[in-house]
């Protein structure tokens, strides 16, 4: 694996501990859904880095994963996708452009995108490492 996929997949792994953490937060629960979408974007480009498909500029995590799809199609539920993609503005910003009308997510939302996160995360380390153990992940839940 090269070096600067191993570096993507460690941030990916450091927001989804950060997710993990703030779970325990209630007030919190954007900000993990801020956390967990960016562990999937970052994993995402984890496996474009691997596979040379060269820099991409976006948040998109359909665009991203829409990329990495034939080499690894790690995800079942293209649907969870789309809600975390749209939390990453939502997440950030208060007012017309984001939670405040609406709220933020519950923490089974929350709880939720973390889970779907880390099944992605899972997912594309074991591809991207082959059969080998995820230690990183396990290392980050201790």
């Amino acid at each position: 694996m090269k070096a600067i996929t191993r570096e993507w997949l460690t941030r990916a792994a450091d927001d989804l501990a950060a997710a993990r953490v703030l779970l325990s937060q209630e007030e919190l629960t954007n900000v993990v859904a801020f956390h967990t979408q960016q562990g999937v974007e970052k994993a995402l480009k984890a496996a474009i880095e691997e596979l040379d498909l060269g820099l991409v500029k976006t948040h998109s995590l359909t665009r991203l994963y829409e990329m990495v799809r034939p080499y690894y199609p790690v995800i079942a539920d293209v649907d969870m996708l789309d809600r975390l993609e749209s939390v990453y503005i939502e997440a950030r910003y208060p007012g017309e452009m984001g939670l405040l009308p609406y709220g933020k997510p519950t923490e089974e939302k929350a709880a939720g995108f973390y889970r779907f996160a880390q099944d992605v995360f899972r997912r594309l380390q074991a591809e991207l490492e082959g059969s080998e153990t995820s230690a990183l992940a396990d290392q980050k839940e201790r």
